[in-house]
């Protein structure tokens, strides 16, 4: 019988991922469930607590009717009755206090605690001094009722469909705060289907979704394709935890490269900034925490294996990979590449600047569509503004400041 009862329990957390307790609560809700069924009259369920407790050791249950200790409620209505006799003057009566005030007040009180008093739940502290000698207020009394040896064929179905939907309850619960955790993390999924516009994904047997705003549009989702996916939300619902997963949020690139280079997951080199337009172009910042680390060869890695690695996970978006500097001037320089840079003056107070770069290098600077621009300002935080100097001009003043000097 125990050997049984455990391999059962044991079972349902395994195929449930539930905890042994959560599958013994559902147990004993559903034998409390049946027990009121079958044994607890109409008139008895107003002023009987049922509780089960069931032993896993034994396999056997016990049914309690479960109460708390409160104060007595004596009305004292003799009392007030002699109370309301004082109003009259006599060497007990105190001018200024209106007693019969009082004992109206005292008599409203007791009957807002009658109101008060369930007996369902509660028990005074004089019926429970009866059943135990040394109750207290606040105590819980559990008085043992007597256990059938079968229930009736309502009863059981009662408790299957208590433990049924406490079950699924506590499956679910288990779940979302399994994917809860990993909010803000990237996991692999494999592309069920397309519904609408949305993307169902299967993670570790969970449905997420991939909505449009979080697609990569240059991307095809082909059922049974695996791929790397951001755990954006995770949210409670009737039916479960409802994933929503990303494909174009900047952290997903921070967390490949985590993954793919071990200087960055040791922290010897670090990734200060991310900026990205999904499907296209990223740029990252990369900073060494240790002497004699080439952060960016780290980066890339022997042969350029490593960043291809994330390029292939992220459809082929190319990946610049910059070195960052705590010199702003110097940091929005190199943010700047593949462009060389001339001069950049820095506007401290609105946080801009004014980039000189020559004719030829313009294009390069600016970018497709203002993309490079874009992705510099994003990830220096600065306000970029590239303008473009002839030769002659900075010849010229090359030429200036040379006299100047001499």
């Amino acid at each position: 019988m125990e050997s049984t009862i455990f391999t059962l329990i044991d079972q349902i957390c395994k195929e449930k991922g539930i905890s042994p307790e959560a599958v013994i609560a559902t147990i004993e809700q559903a034998l409390t469930a049946a027990y009121q069924k079958d044994f607890v009259s109409k008139r008895d369920r107003s002023v009987k607590n049922i509780k089960a407790e069931f032993d896993l050791e034994t396999g056997q249950a016990r049914i309690f009717d479960v109460k708390m200790v409160i104060e007595d409620l004596d009305s004292n209505l003799e009392t007030a009755k002699e109370k309301k006799d004082l109003s009259k003057p006599d060497t007990g009566f105190k001018p200024g206090l209106d007693q019969s005030k009082v004992t109206e007040k005292q008599e409203e009180e007791d009957k807002e605690k009658r109101k008060e008093f369930n007996p369902k739940t509660e028990i005074t502290l004089e019926e429970a001094r009866k059943i135990k000698k040394d109750a207290k207020i606040g105590d819980l009394i559990k008085i043992e009722l007597e256990v059938p040896t079968a229930y009736g064929r309502i009863a059981a179905q009662t408790a299957k469909q208590v433990i049924t939907q406490k079950l699924r309850e506590a499956e679910r619960e288990s779940l979302y705060k399994k994917f809860k955790e990993k909010e803000g993390k990237v996991l692999t999924g494999i592309i069920q289907k397309k519904i609408g516009k949305n993307i169902l994904i299967d993670i570790d047997l969970v449905t997420a979704i991939l909505p449009p705003q979080e697609q990569i549009h240059t991307e095809s989702y082909t059922p049974g394709q695996r791929m790397k996916v951001f755990i954006l939300e995770v949210n409670q619902t009737n039916k479960g935890p409802e994933i929503i997963v990303s494909r174009t949020y900047p952290e997903i690139v921070h967390q490949l490269f985590s993954l793919e280079v071990p200087e960055i997951s040791s922290g010897s080199v670090e990734i200060k900034a991310v900026a990205r337009e999904a499907g296209t172009r990223t740029k990252i910042a990369v900073e060494a925490k240790q002497e004699h680390i080439d952060p960016i060869g780290s980066a890339i890695g022997q042969k350029g294996v490593r960043v291809q690695t994330v390029v292939s996970e992220l459809g082929g978006e190319k990946i610049d990979i910059i070195q960052y500097d705590k010199d702003p001037a110097k940091f929005i320089e190199h943010a700047l590449s593949p462009a060389k840079v001339l001069s950049v003056d820095l506007n401290e107070k609105e946080k801009s600047a004014v980039v000189k770069v020559k004719e030829d290098q313009y294009s390069l600077a600016i970018g497709k569509g203002g993309q490079n621009v874009r992705l510099a300002t994003r990830l220096t935080g600065w306000k970029l503004d590239v303008v473009q100097v002839k030769v002659e001009e900075e010849k010229r003043k090359d030429k200036n400041q040379e006299l100047k000097v001499l």
